[in-house]
């Protein structure tokens, strides 16, 4: 990825993200819930900071913010459409523009496919099967949307 420097701080992340407790994690990792919980508060910090700097870079004005999910919700200014920005712990931060494409003609079909099941299974979020991105992305973000 990696933005988040501390491969650890990440690793712990991704797993309270995925419903770990902190006492699970610090047993798995051999050290202390207050360790634990000291690089939750900071990588959440840097989560934080990485998501509003992408939405600062990409004109997108933020509307709901979850540093614990990894998710930021908002809006692009020069586009006039609702974006998502996202952590994902195998794509890095994303920026996602609702839109209806012609996923059919596009060439980055098969990324859209990986990036969306790859980021719902992250989630634990379970997709209806279509071969459509446009409609996968739809259906995984209302449910993110759900959670933030």
């Amino acid at each position: 990825m990696n933005l988040f420097i501390n491969e650890k701080q990440f690793e712990f992340w991704k797993l309270r993200r995925s419903r770990a407790s902190n006492i699970a994690i610090a047993t798995s990792f051999g050290i202390s819930r207050q360790a634990v919980s000291k690089a939750l508060l900071t990588i959440d910090e840097k989560i934080e900071a990485a998501l509003r700097d992408m939405a600062k870079a990409n004109k997108i004005a933020v509307v709901k913010i979850n540093p614990q999910l990894g998710v930021l919700l908002g809006r692009s200014v020069p586009l006039g459409v609702d974006a998502i920005i996202f952590v994902s712990g195998s794509h890095g931060v994303q920026v996602w523009y609702e839109h209806d494409g012609d996923c059919g003609t596009c060439a980055e079909y098969a990324e859209c496919i990986e990036l969306l099941w790859d980021y719902a299974r992250e989630l634990d979020i379970v997709l209806n099967r279509t071969a459509d991105p446009t409609k996968m992305a739809e259906e995984l973000f209302a449910k993110v949307k759900e959670m933030v």
